[in-house]
């Protein structure tokens, strides 16, 4: 399996990160161990999830896995933290970020989180505090790296300078919202500062919340899905439906499945290390993990960025 390095970190990660927002929340426990089994027997090592996701239990989870496994040193944890877990547990002051990063190592059962990332940018506290924490948990061996998710990239760079003028530790990667559908955000962006830069980008929502996937189709009923009236209202429009096209006629020809192919897309773009992408069954982890083989050619993946315009 082939690996990618995360920005300037000795992270190797599998250039499909499985990602665990339904873990407790749309799949149960024993369900969750099968999909995490299946990835790793299919080559993956590379996990992300949230303190927030399903209040916690997703990490829990996670570390029940790891614990029954005794597979810890075969993986690479990526979690986060900001988002308001309760009204006065969220942000990045320093105060939070050193009793929530405890919670998380022991949801996980685990000594040292692998990549702790900002999940949302909090503007109320300075960054320099913020980096400084950060830094001190790097240098406490608790975190190896950090990353930031759903940064501007005014943000990104502006962090970048405090951790450059103060010797900490810097972000060493990006989590933005990134797919064929949705790609402004990014590449008018945050892209060319990763880029040059070289901070690593793991992108979430790389099937557009499944709408990529194919199981949405033109006059077709709704998947039974919680997401589906919000995938109804963004994405199954006129050029949705025209990407989603492109995507079924290379599918096609390359005798493999939308996801597989728009995920490719995804790993082929500039500065990207690896898409995020959920699971509820071993059977869609093994397709989602041919996305990593699947080679596009240049004119497929022009068709692709061109699709829709």
């Amino acid at each position: 399996m082939p690996t990618r390095k995360i920005g300037h970190s000795d992270l190797n990660v599998t250039p499909l990160c499985l990602g665990s927002n339904v873990f407790g929340r749309t799949i149960d426990e024993r369900t969750a161990f099968a999909v995490l089994d299946a990835y790793v027997e299919a080559g993956g090592n590379f996990i992300d999830t949230a303190d927030i996701y399903a209040s916690g239990e997703s990490e829990a989870v996670i570390g029940r896995w790891m614990t029954q496994r005794a597979n810890r040193d075969k993986l690479i944890i990526a979690t986060k933290v900001g988002k308001p877990m309760a009204p006065d547990k969220r942000g990045l002051s320093r105060r939070y970020l050193f009793a929530a990063v405890e919670e998380s190592l022991k949801r996980l059962q685990t000594d040292v989180i692998d990549l702790y990332q900002s999940h949302e940018d909090d503007t109320g506290t300075p960054l320099e505090e913020t980096m400084a924490a950060f830094n001190d948990l790097v240098q406490q061996g608790k975190v190896r790296y950090i990353g930031a998710s759903n940064f501007t990239a005014e943000r990104l760079v502006a962090a970048e300078q405090v951790s450059q003028q103060h010797g900490y530790a810097r972000y060493e990667c990006l989590q933005p919202l990134y797919n064929l559908v949705e790609r402004e955000e990014y590449e008018n962006g945050p892209q060319q500062v990763c880029v040059e830069h070289e901070i690593g980008v793991i992108a979430y929502y790389s099937l557009a919340r499944g709408f990529l996937s194919g199981k949405y189709r033109p006059g077709q009923p709704l998947p039974q899905s919680p997401r589906a009236q919000s995938v109804q209202k963004l994405y199954m429009n006129e050029r949705g439906f025209a990407i989603l096209e492109a995507v079924d006629r290379i599918a096609a020809r390359c005798n493999a499945t939308p996801a597989q192919v728009s995920l490719a897309w995804v790993m082929a773009q500039p500065g990207i290390t690896a898409p995020i992408a959920s699971a509820t069954s071993p059977e869609q982890v093994r397709e989602l993990m041919g996305a990593v083989t699947l080679q596009l050619g240049d004119a497929d993946l022009a068709a692709l960025t061109n699709a829709g315009k």
